[in-house]
């Protein structure tokens, strides 16, 4: 019977080191990483865009030419588009703001407002990068 309880006991410890085993393994490894960044600028995503639209497609010259006035007018209408937004969301953050603000103690709402300036430097600073 002792060695029942025994060999139960071994089996029990060596599951356990196996589900220890795959759980570090799990965690411990690595995954793939893309080696191809994402384009950060909208010039470098238009370029891929391009790229890869004339590759797979097999697009000719005119085509090519015609995708990139096609680009362009888009372009021009989706600045428009935020152009005309942008005052309506800053009303919509601006509220925002203040009703957080609302639940804040004061220690709170000063903190709330450094964290929103550092938003907004390192936004800046993105968007300096574009």
């Amino acid at each position: 019977m002792k060695r029942n309880v025994l060999i139960g006991y071994l089996a029990l410890v060596f599951a356990a080191g196996v589900g220890a085993g795959a759980l570090g393994l799990r965690y411990a490894t690595v995954s793939a990483v893309n080696a191809k960044a994402p384009p950060r600028t909208p010039e470098e995503f238009r370029k891929a865009y391009t790229a890869e639209m004339t590759e797979r497609l097999k697009l000719s010259t005119d085509q090519v030419q015609k995708l990139s006035s096609i680009l362009d007018q888009t372009g021009a209408r989706m600045r428009e588009l935020r152009e005309r937004t942008r005052p309506e969301m800053k009303v919509i953050q601006d509220d925002q703001v203040k009703l957080i603000n609302g639940i804040l103690d004061d220690s709170q709402q000063a903190e709330y407002a450094r964290m929103r300036e550092e938003r907004e430097r390192k936004r800046s600073h993105d968007k300096g990068g574009r």
